[in-house]
């Protein structure tokens, strides 16, 4: 407020009081004397009406001329408290007119700390779009939860709270496709491991459009399970997780007899265990089995079926006694498996696809190590270095 408007403000109710002031003086005129009151110059031109009368009246009412009198000094007391507010909201306003320059700076300062301490992870190039929509929607674990919000929720995990850096967009023009020619070009870009982003980017693309497909469904998941190796942040490896293992979920429920949903359940299964206690990754463990073994169900001819059992096989014969006595507890029997067992199914892997991955010769040469085979083991030690390194792992 300028200071020449707060001026005629007071001085406007400086005169309405006056103005007041006079029509009770000419009101009382007859009940009060010149001498008996002690008001401010302001309200003394009241004095001139009729000063005589005042005088004649002055004797005859002592009661009345005390009432006017304090009436009187209660309005020069709301008046006295009005300026002093006045007074106080000037200063007041005085105050903000010079912390509000300071505010803004301290908030630009702020603003701007803040938006230098999140760094854009290389592996983390989801468009801002996207990004957005599934950490707003990630609130649940249960399928239920995630079908209710459209289908693509992740579960409410620690990334949520700490929002991922938004990057630059991948795509800046999406190109609307059918879904075989879609799934088609997905499963082309996947086959290179530096394409496998894109190929995440091009089904968050058309998920609105083929969100109910079964077979979009579980590639998603896939693609999801694609992030996690990608990533090298454990919070981002937990978040995409929790999103392939819920939309695994709603893939083995829409489609119980398809072989590649319990698959891609059951890799996102292993991924959540890595970020749980021990009971829970004996939990996941026992899911990974049970999709797993309906996987190869459905789909016998699979190599990268009978790696995963392998896989889970050796792991389950180096596991512990109090290990295997906690799985027991929960699952009503002790699990079970041998370094032989683990070798037939990394063997069932190289008849089916002789030369599957430098991963599986390492497993074959672990298992005939334990089995004291050293030739052997040399053996597939070498096929292993021969293979070109195509993923991390």
């Amino acid at each position: 407020m300028p200071h020449s408007t707060n001026k005629e403000l007071i001085f406007g109710i400086m005169v309405g009081t006056t103005g007041i002031s006079l029509l009770l003086l000419w009101y009382h005129k007859v009940r009060k004397s010149r001498t008996a009151l002690n008001l401010p110059k302001f309200l003394s031109l009241g004095n001139k009406f009729d000063s005589m009368t005042f005088q004649d009246e002055m004797y005859n009412g002592h009661g009345t001329v005390a009432i006017f009198q304090g009436r009187q000094l209660q309005i020069l007391e709301k008046l006295n408290e009005l300026l002093t507010n006045m007074e106080e909201l000037k200063e007041e306003i005085r105050v903000l007119k010079e912390t509000i320059p300071k505010l803004e700076e301290y908030i630009q300062g702020e603003l701007g700390g803040k938006i230098t301490v999140h760094k854009i992870s290389p592996q983390h190039r989801a468009r801002k779009r996207r990004l957005t929509t599934v950490q707003s929607s990630a609130t649940s674990n249960s399928s239920e939860d995630a079908e209710s919000e459209g289908g693509y929720i992740t579960a409410n995990t620690d990334t949520e709270e700490q929002s991922f850096p938004v990057p630059k967009a991948f795509n800046t023009h999406v190109e609307e496709l059918n879904l075989d020619v879609l799934l088609q070009k997905v499963d082309n870009l996947r086959m290179n491991e530096s394409s496998k982003m894109e190929s995440f980017e091009l089904l968050c693309d058309h998920k609105e459009k083929f969100r109910d497909e079964i077979e979009f469904i579980w590639r998603f998941a896939r693609a999801y399970g694609d992030m996690y190796e990608l990533s090298t942040n454990a919070q981002e490896k937990k978040h995409y997780a929790n999103i392939g293992k819920t939309l695994g979920e709603k893939a083995i429920t829409r489609a119980p007899m398809n072989g590649h949903c319990h698959l891609w359940y059951a890799v996102l299964c292993g991924y959540v265990s890595e970020f749980e206690g021990l009971q829970n990754k004996i939990n996941y463990g026992h899911r990974f089995k049970e999709h797993l073994d309906k996987a190869i169900q459905f789909l016998p001819e699979e190599p990268f079926l009978y790696y995963l059992k392998g896989r889970y096989c050796y792991t389950v014969s180096k596991l512990s006694w109090i290990e295997k006595k906690m799985a027991a507890t929960l699952f009503g029997k002790m699990p079970s498996s041998t370094v032989e067992e683990a070798l037939q199914n990394f063997l069932k892997v190289e008849e089916l696809h002789p030369g599957f991955s430098k991963s599986n010769y390492l497993f074959l040469a672990k298992c005939y190590i334990d089995l004291e085979q050293m030739d052997d083991a040399m053996k597939f030690c070498g096929l292993a270095v021969l293979l070109p390194c195509v993923t991390k792992e």
